[in-house]
């Protein structure tokens, strides 16, 4: 465990912008063990649960977890003038020489582009038009850096970060509780998802406002306040979450084609929509 790295309990609710474990309540009697820290802008938090769960190698799996994200915030922060993505975009280096990381996330922008016909433009998110794959960075990079605690049997954990949180079972066989917040009134918890392995992704404008937009118009979008989607993939719940908030109400029906997720969405003429898609 980094010295940057605090330890808290395993009730307390991890920070997000939308998606939080309203109640990670472990069965009694299995050892649980949470930690937070703060990378990418947000606190990113680790919460485990299994008989291993106060093993030392946990807690070494658990820093290499949040080193690997650090190296994604150097490899792709928009804000810092040497990472690899802000040479990239003032084209200092051509894609075709980037690292194997940066060619990666490219290729996962354009399937991206692709399945949601257009509503999650990498090189339409932002006005100048340059390249910025920052809408699934940050879930690409957990998903990846989750590979740390895979590899310990017997060991469950949710990973939540700025709204988006992983989570993957323990042998008790009982699920993490994912709150929902309200958009409207932060304090709320407007549903609680029990997930057992997959993801739960939100987007939306309560925490950052009005922060994407429609890629036709360059439009800050505002029709949904919040787009919450659980599914097996997080980086794919991710991108689905933020193209419906860009399609604005017409993602009501447009929800309905993304088989095998569930999710809702908050209006902002204050009327909710649920779904759930079979596989």
């Amino acid at each position: 465990m980094t010295a940057a790295t605090q330890e808290r309990t395993a009730q307390e609710p991890m920070a997000g912008d939308g998606a939080k474990a309203a109640a990670v309540s472990p069965s009694p009697g299995l050892p649980h063990r949470a930690w937070v820290e703060q990378i990418m802008g947000m606190p990113i938090s680790v919460h485990v649960r299994g008989e291993r769960a106060h093993d030392d190698v946990v807690a070494a799996a658990v820093a290499d977890l949040f080193d690997e994200l650090r190296e994604v915030e150097a490899r792709f922060s928009p804000f810092r003038e040497d990472s690899e993505l802000c040479r990239l975009q003032r084209g200092e280096v051509e894609l075709e020489h980037a690292s194997d990381h940066m060619r990666e996330v490219e290729r996962l922008c354009r399937t991206a582009l692709e399945r949601t016909d257009g509503w999650f433009d990498a090189w339409h998110s932002r006005p100048d038009g340059l390249f910025d794959p920052t809408g699934l960075t940050k879930t690409w990079g957990v998903g990846r850096a989750a590979r740390h605690l895979d590899s310990l049997p017997g060991l469950g954990y949710a990973i939540g970060a700025g709204g988006d949180v992983l989570l993957r079972p323990t042998s008790d066989g009982e699920p993490w509780l994912i709150g929902i917040e309200d958009p409207r009134d932060r304090s709320r918890v407007l549903a609680t998802v029990p997930v057992s392995d997959g993801a739960v992704a939100t987007s939306g404008t309560a925490a950052r406002g009005a922060h994407i937009r429609d890629p036709r118009t360059g439009t800050a979008m505002t029709e949904v306040l919040a787009a919450s989607v659980v599914g097996p993939s997080l980086l794919w719940a991710d991108v689905f979450a933020t193209a419906a908030i860009a399609r604005g109400a017409q993602a009501v029906d447009w929800v309905s084609t993304l088989h095998g997720t569930s999710g809702l969405l908050v209006l902002a003429d204050g009327s909710v929509h649920r779904w759930a898609n079979p596989v």
